[in-house]
């Protein structure tokens, strides 16, 4: 007698949806809306800092605290969610994370005080770190290993659309409205990306939950610290990790204040206009993917530093007067940060043995942190040195960046060369 069906596949190991299947095109799909959800009204105020900052009459770097306590939020949050993620599962953490933060952020354009602001959007921001923080571990179950880095690129690319659309909607909504129905408006359109996800997202079947250690709360502790020191021994993680503070806080300090200088001289843009200039951001959406297809030829090593390499050409291009010529720099700068990032978060859950969820996690702390301490600084750099000093630095840390992780990722290239 043969078999029944399910004693069969449960002996059978799951090796994850194939590139084409109903099954990887329903989760790309729906992280592609979980992107929608997080990045929209994570970085929505971004394009409306200089009106922020006229209306309760502080500084950019003040007003810049709209996005960097948003940031800090998640950065804080991605481990803890890491660990729920190990005990609840993957979908189950994102969902209950991504609720919380619609609602969060339907509030946050109410609150009467901009200190109570910043609370609510600390609050959101640990609330939306529960999708960075397990959308790559959740990838690299349910996606087959072939298709991996593929689904990855593809992800991070989603992601720039959630950005994207967030800049975008929340820009001529301030012109017309003013920057807190703009901010509301987003939200509302976080919430319809939420449902979709809630709705698409297949069920897991590579999750396995975490067992539950003996010994209670002290010996949780130890296992965690556990399998976070087998990440922070790991050279190269730590490499990942250290480009990830560095490029992602230059991203978004050059992001954070660019609408400073459009909206000043010689450009003197308006806020509609001037978010146009966040289309850039469709490069990202482009290159997040290309770069994943060509690191499979040339290997993920020459792929990220080229990228890096690209995005401080990019900044230097950005001290021009010419608007055209912004508008060019910018598509560099955008289309290399994002081609290093996708090789970058998905090469940690690959070169994590063990603990993805924890090693995704650590990578994101550190992209985070870098967004929410480099994105702020950059507004102290602007006022007392000005935009040419901000995005020169930037180049700066993005050339020695790619130095350093060329160095660091040498393994790669010399397994490949034998």
């Amino acid at each position: 007698m043969s078999a029944a069906p399910d004693a069969v596949h449960a002996q059978t190991r799951w090796e994850g949806h194939a590139k084409g299947s109903r099954g990887y095109r329903r989760l790309i799909a729906a992280l592609a809306f979980a992107g929608v959800a997080t990045f929209a009204q994570l970085y929505s105020p971004q394009a409306l800092l200089p009106g922020i900052a006229s209306e309760l009459g502080i500084d950019p770097a003040r007003a810049a605290l709209t996005v960097s306590l948003a940031t800090i939020g998640l950065a804080v949050a991605v481990l803890p969610w890491s660990f729920v993620a190990d005990r609840i599962g993957r979908i189950g953490a994102m969902r209950a994370g991504i609720i919380a933060a619609t609602v969060l952020g339907l509030l946050g354009p109410l609150a009467p005080t901009f200190e109570l602001l910043l609370v609510l959007r600390f609050l959101e921001g640990a609330a939306l770190g529960s999708v960075p923080a397990i959308a790559i571990a959740y990838l690299s179950e349910e996606v087959s290993r072939t298709h991996a880095a593929l689904a990855a690129g593809t992800y991070i690319a989603g992601t720039t659309v959630g950005g994207l659309a967030g800049r975008l909607a929340a820009g001529p909504l301030a012109d017309l409205l003013g920057w807190r129905p703009a901010v509301m408006a987003v939200s509302v359109l976080g919430a319809a990306a939420a449902v979709a996800f809630i709705v698409l997202a297949p069920q897991a079947r590579g999750f396995s939950p975490a067992p539950r250690p003996e010994g209670g709360v002290r010996a949780a502790a130890a296992a965690a610290v556990h399998k976070l020191g087998a990440q922070l021994r790991s050279f190269r993680l730590l490499a990942l990790y250290g480009q990830a503070f560095l490029l992602m806080g230059s991203f978004v300090a050059v992001y954070n204040y660019l609408g400073f200088r459009l909206e000043a001289a010689p450009f003197r843009l308006p806020a509609s206009l001037a978010s146009l200039l966040f289309l850039a951001y469709l490069s990202g959406t482009f290159s997040s993917g290309f770069a994943a297809r060509l690191s499979v030829r040339y290997g993920r090593r020459a792929v990220m530093v080229a990228g890096t390499i690209a995005m401080a050409a990019g900044a230097v291009g950005l001290v021009s007067d010419s608007l055209a010529a912004v508008l060019v720099a910018l598509v560099v700068f955008t289309a290399g940060f994002f081609a290093a990032h996708g090789i970058a978060s998905g090469w940690t859950g690959a070169l994590a043995a063990s603990g993805r969820a924890q090693a995704a996690s650590l990578y994101n702390l550190g992209y985070y942190g870098g967004s929410s301490l480099l994105g702020w600084a950059g507004g102290l750099v602007l006022s007392w040195w000005g935009w040419n000093a901000l995005v020169l630095g930037v180049a700066a840390i993005a050339l020695t960046t790619a130095a350093a992780s060329w160095l660091a990722h040498g393994a790669e290239a010399r397994a490949r060369r034998s």
